[in-house]
């Protein structure tokens, strides 16, 4: 099966801040950005999208000006939850919180957050409960840097603590094979 690993365009944020599930714009005009991603994706596809602005702004773009017929939403696809770091600058974080995060992001919880294994489980409970019941139609997702590495680590049996060696910039198509 053909999935498109799509991440959402740039945000307002500035550089800097943790917004993992904050529900923050993005960059605008965007149409251009939105077009070539577009471009990339095929014109029928099952569609799913992280429920977070940033996401559904793109998969609407992209069912509007294709023979998709519907974005199914999947609080599954949203980013790592941040907890007490939401729309915090990173510099504030106390390193008392910071500090063992950094050592292990992939088991340790952010204070009233997740972990990165936290977020690999909903991708995987995702992948199992939904790509596995999916016609012979390509997929298209609509997410999150984090939620993307999370797949690719799946996908190429990469131990979560080198997820950031697959590298995922804003408007990124990575396509996959399952």
């Amino acid at each position: 099966m053909e999935v498109y690993l799509v991440r959402h365009t740039e945000t307002v944020c500035e550089k800097g801040i943790c917004y993992g599930q904050s529900d923050v714009k993005i960059m605008e005009p965007y149409d251009a950005v939105f077009q070539s991603v577009l471009n990339q994706l095929p014109q029928d596809a099952i569609l799913y999208s992280s429920p977070l602005l940033r996401c559904v702004l793109l998969a609407n773009y992209i069912k509007d000006n294709s023979e998709i017929t519907a974005v199914n939403e999947d609080s599954r696809l949203m980013e790592m939850n941040f907890g007490d770091w939401e729309m915090k600058n990173w510099d504030v974080i106390p390193p008392d919180d910071f500090t063992p995060w950094m050592i292990d992001f992939v088991n340790v919880r952010v204070p009233n957050g997740e972990s990165f294994t936290d977020l690999h489980n909903r991708v995987i409970d995702f992948m199992h409960n939904e790509l596995q019941t999916t016609n012979s139609k390509p997929v298209i997702i609509v997410a999150h840097a984090g939620v993307i590495r999370s797949f690719l680590c799946k996908i190429s049996d990469l131990p979560l603590k080198d997820a950031f060696q697959n590298k995922v910039d804003f408007g990124a198509v990575i396509k996959i094979e399952l």
